[in-house]
């Protein structure tokens, strides 16, 4: 390092006090990685010739976290966060590809470094001994390459994980895997079967909000193979003259266009599943995916429940894939109903989705833009109107609708529901009165069955 990595002043008092005792200690991995780009790290991760029960004694007076104690690690509570300090290790035996067999304490910085994943990430920096980078991480990370410490199938073995956070990596410090490094994560793809599914979520959910749609093409094979449903869509042409590129480019483009929000990029990304069930093709040879977005719906259910996704996220993300080819006019009762349905949020998201959706068939059709632009206006002076779109905005509630003689339970939701129906089809205005009037007709409809087609198709 030409220039002192500056470290703060929590972090520096926990190395002085470990080199006071004897103890030799340097920031590691992340951090001097994110130093040398000009990017400030998210945290600093310490190690340190001294063992856990050394560090201990340092650090007697402080609060300390023991969970990671069987490995090495030993967390101080700073009055600014917390500084985990490891002990230089080794570590040996994979059998999971997750967790060694057993873990060894040596005494050089060298040997530590040597277990890590990635060059970039295998730096040490000490301000009293300066910069250690044996495996040539400094040089790798100034030609913006990815490259494995030692040899990448072993690196692999050890923990399968470290195939998608190597494409994270890549993606968002713009790296370039060397070619063995490349080759191994793709030949080793396999081995993330045996990954707790959360482990592989969490991953995703780091790299596709930073992902182009270069990155998700040149990464594909990976992400085929925590996601199966994708594998077919690699390279499947579509037979349309609506679509210039085959179906999993044409998802790449769709899940970069979106905004990086994970709940836009996944609906991006498992938009379009459903298009391989679904894939007939006419006499003229066209092709033809009839039902698919309900399909892809029902495909990303699955998936998400499968990655233990949580169930907002998965809740929200199948109900804009199943909505992503209805089709709008910006007319103000059909927009007024869709607010009402969806909610403004939830709308401009859809919008999004579907206009990245049109954008990226490699067309080039003009006139799309135009049209997102006329339904947004239209939802912007909906609106504006400050008129009642949810239930909450309803001039009656059920406990209105108790006093007027309902039984408590579900039939107050369905005709409240059918209430704001009305209002937002414009039969009925949102007013207590006429509300109430309409409810006294459900009411007095022996069949209740029959009320909420009632309400919805009586005049006032």
């Amino acid at each position: 390092m030409h220039e002192p990595m500056k470290i703060p002043a929590h972090v520096q008092r926990c190395m002085e006090r470990l080199e006071s005792a004897g103890f030799a200690v340097y920031a590691v991995g992340g951090c001097v990685r994110d130093a040398l780009l000009g990017l400030e790290p998210a945290d600093y991760d310490l190690c340190t010739s001294a063992r856990p029960e050394q560090t201990e004694t340092v650090f007697s007076d402080c609060r300390l976290i023991l969970a990671g104690e069987k490995h090495g690690t030993v967390a101080v509570v700073t009055e600014a966060g917390i500084v985990e300090i490891t002990t230089f290790r080794t570590e040996g035996g994979y059998s999971d590809n997750r967790h060694p067999e057993w873990v060894n304490y040596v005494s050089g910085v060298e040997d530590d470094l040597a277990r890590r994943d990635f060059t970039v990430n295998a730096m040490a920096y000490s301000p009293r001994r300066g910069f250690v980078d044996p495996f040539g991480g400094r040089e790798d990370l100034k030609n913006r390459v990815l490259r494995c410490v030692g040899c990448p199938e072993t690196r692999f073995r050890e923990d399968s994980l470290r195939i998608l956070r190597g494409a994270r990596f890549a993606v968002k410090y713009g790296l370039t895997p060397e070619s063995a490094t490349m080759d191994a994560m793709v030949a080793l793809r396999g081995l993330m079967d045996n990954l707790a599914r959360e482990r592989v979520f969490e991953e995703l959910c780091k790299l596709l909000p930073l992902a182009s749609a270069a990155d998700l093409i040149r990464f594909a094979p990976l992400l085929a193979a925590v996601i199966p449903e994708l594998a077919p869509m690699i390279g499947f042409d579509q037979h349309s003259p609506h679509h210039a590129f085959d179906l999993f480019t044409h998802t790449a483009h769709v899940c970069a266009a979106v905004p990086p929000d994970l709940t836009l990029r996944w609906a991006g990304l498992l938009h379009d599943t459903g298009k391989i069930p679904t894939f007939t093709r006419d006499e003229t040879g066209r092709g033809h995916f009839y039902g698919h977005a309900k399909e892809s719906a029902a495909l990303a259910d699955g998936i998400l429940r499968r990655l233990r996704a949580p169930t907002r996220l998965r809740e929200d993300v199948v109900e804009l894939i199943g909505l992503h080819m209805t089709k709008f006019e910006p007319e103000k009762k059909a927009i007024r109903r869709w607010l009402g349905r969806l909610g403004s949020e939830k709308l401009e998201k859809l919008l999004l989705l579907q206009q990245a959706d049109m954008g990226s068939k490699g067309t080039g059709k003009p006139g799309e833009a135009e049209q997102f632009a006329r339904l947004r206006a239209c939802a912007a002076e909906v609106e504006a109107e400050e008129t009642c779109l949810s239930l909450k905005d309803l001039a009656v509630n059920g406990g209105d609708l108790i006093a007027l003689g309902f039984t408590p339970g579900p039939e107050i939701g369905r005709c409240l529901q059918a209430l704001l129906n009305r209002v937002l089809d414009e039969r009925t205005p949102n007013d207590r009165d006429a509300l109430l009037e309409q409810a006294r007709k459900w009411l007095s409809d022996t069949d209740h069955s029959q009320s909420e087609a009632g309400f919805l198709s009586s005049a006032d």
